[in-house]
């Protein structure tokens, strides 16, 4: 089975069943191997920020070697488990439904008018504190989860997934699970977790451009607006504190006609990060399923493209 073929079934894997809660999921030994390795490296090693590198280049680098290994063993026993075992690692880096699952429980959670819940279910999903949101504060924090979850969840893994294969991908999911582990610009991580948040800024600087490029023409085969989504992006990009999270959320800041970023609460603590787009609507319950519509033709349109480029070079 091609490369082509072993992504389309993760895809569809991860369409129709996501990520089972009772799973042994990957991404969560990663976390824990990322954990367990913290205060050793801080012990033996003196210069807390070589400490992070230290642990960061670790993790990435046991991840690949069990990757491959994983996939050595399994072909040897026979092509066919070597196959699964390739497709179960594709597919377990993909985290499409599960976003669009945990984003419409807070819309459900905001139609039923359970602003509560509303702010437990969104707090699953972003690091915010949520217990003072309003019901657009709620229905902002799950539109920028969803744009920024375009690409580190979705369309970065596709992208390394065919340029190198499992391998490659989990390795990458490895850096993603390392910046979402020690990247936190709080006063413990700020030199431990610098590693770890360059490399991910590294990783997904190609994937977050591309996939904001594709908002736009996304935006247009949905009916939203293509042109102020092609705009903002333009404009808006590159204002916010991550060189990569903003690509897609001003894209899609500008198609769904809404005002990202502002005043957000981290443990307890007020952060004020730059607006993106302009407020011709104020978030409601509706945009974030109009946010899911546009993660799903967007990740499309990014497979394409990207089989596309596998067939320009290996044709």
């Amino acid at each position: 089975m091609s490369l082509e073929r072993q992504v389309f079934l993760a895809v569809a894997l991860d369409l129709l069943i996501g990520d089972p809660r009772w799973f042994p999921h990957p991404v969560k030994l990663i976390g824990r191997l990322a954990s367990s390795l913290e205060a050793p490296a801080r012990r033996m090693i003196s210069t807390t920020r070589l400490a992070g590198l230290v642990v960061t280049l670790a993790v990435v680098g046991i991840t690949a070697v069990t990757a491959w290994a994983l996939l050595w063993l399994s072909n040897r026993v026979h092509p066919a488990l070597g196959e699964c075992v390739s497709v179960f690692l594709l597919y377990s880096c993909l985290a499409t439904r599960d976003m669009i699952r945990h984003s419409s429980d807070v819309y459900r959670a905001l139609v039923s008018g359970s602003l509560e819940e509303a702010r437990r279910r969104v707090g699953m999903i972003c690091g915010r504190d949520t217990d003072r949101l309003d019901e657009s504060g709620v229905a902002r924090a799950a539109v920028e989860s969803v744009a920024e979850n375009m690409a580190d969840g979705v369309t970065a893994p596709l992208f390394f997934a065919l340029i190198g294969g499992p391998v490659a991908m989990m390795a990458y999911k490895a850096v993603n699970t390392l910046d979402s582990t020690f990247g936190y610009k709080s006063e413990r991580y700020r030199d431990f977790g610098w590693p770890a948040a360059r490399l991910d800024d590294l990783a997904n600087f190609v994937p977050a451009r591309l996939t904001g490029f594709l908002v736009p023409l996304a935006a247009r085969l949905v009916g939203e607006r293509a042109w102020d989504s092609l705009r903002i992006f333009l404009r808006d990009r590159n204002r916010h504190p991550s060189p990569n999270a903003g690509q897609p959320e001003a894209a899609v800041a500008g198609a769904l006609g809404v005002q990202l970023g502002g005043v957000s609460h981290y443990f307890g603590e007020p952060s004020e990060k730059p607006s993106l787009g302009d407020h011709l609507e104020s978030p409601t319950a509706a945009h974030i399923l109009r946010a899911n519509a546009l993660l799903l033709l967007t990740s499309g349109l990014f497979l394409a493209l990207m089989l596309g480029v596998r067939w320009f070079v290996f044709q």
